[in-house]
């Protein structure tokens, strides 16, 4: 590329991307972040566990199923 050539394309890169007005964040995330790491995890509930059982209870009794079921993966 010539010095013109480049010249007109850093022209046309800033024309395609004005500069920020406003670098600096609305707020301070910190507290929010704080917040949300202090609030209580999720809970699974019994029937989400009974489900897990039954699955691995499934595995077990038939494993010749877990091929078939990495294949499908």
């Amino acid at each position: 590329m010539t010095d013109r050539e480049l010249k007109e394309f850093a022209q046309n890169v800033r024309a395609a991307m004005p500069p920020i007005q406003r670098a600096e964040l609305g707020r301070d995330l910190w507290p929010a972040f704080l917040q949300k790491t202090a609030a209580p995890r999720v809970r699974i509930s019994w029937f989400d566990w009974a489900l897990v059982a039954l699955a691995a209870a499934a595995l077990i009794s038939f494993p010749g199923v877990i091929p078939a079921l990495l294949y499908h993966l």
